[in-house]
């Protein structure tokens, strides 16, 4: 896709997510055989549920058939929302991930897996957990720092005691 098409989907797009209340995250156009794939992804910071997906799609759909903008041919427009893996490449997905385990690769080289804590404008306060029974420690990382993050997946996340504890935190 070039970087015209690109920046022309995202500006007939971009005003139609933000008013469902949601972010455009990307858009791809893929080949698969003859046919094209518009895949747009959307988020918020409350996360995006079936019901406003399944609007911006309608949305999204009656605005490119009404132009251009995919010229001529079949497409076939997919609507969702960033994957449990995603990569955390803005100030606002940092801030989306508080309390998830996420991997860092880090300038200095090498790798650290640890929780997000706290976000604010020049870095990230982390949560690296213990090795072999040893109690986890926190780490002040800044945003230079970091030349890549994903969000990691856990079958069982301790959400519950990390927004308890920042709960706590906020009211001390």
């Amino acid at each position: 896709m070039s970087t015209t098409q690109s920046e022309r989907l995202r500006e007939l797009l971009e005003p139609l997510v933000a008013s469902q209340g949601l972010d455009l995250e990307e858009i791809a156009v893929d080949s698969v055989g003859r046919k094209r794939v518009l895949r747009v992804v959307v988020d918020s910071d409350a996360g995006a549920d079936l019901d406003q997906i399944a609007d911006v799609s309608r949305e999204l759909s009656a605005k490119l058939d009404e132009t251009d903008a995919m010229g001529e041919g079949e497409y076939t427009l997919e609507v969702g929302t960033p994957g449990a893996e995603r990569l955390l490449t803005e100030h606002r997905h940092y801030l989306r991930a508080t309390g998830r385990l996420v991997k860092f690769q880090l300038a200095e080289g090498g790798e650290l897996v640890a929780r997000i804590l706290k976000v604010d404008d020049e870095g990230l306060d982390l949560e690296v957990p213990g090795v072999k029974g040893r109690k986890a420690t926190t780490r002040r990382v800044g945003f230079p720092d970091v030349t890549r993050a994903r969000v990691q997946v856990e079958f069982s996340r301790k959400d519950d005691k990390v927004k308890k504890d920042m709960k706590e935190e906020e009211e001390a």
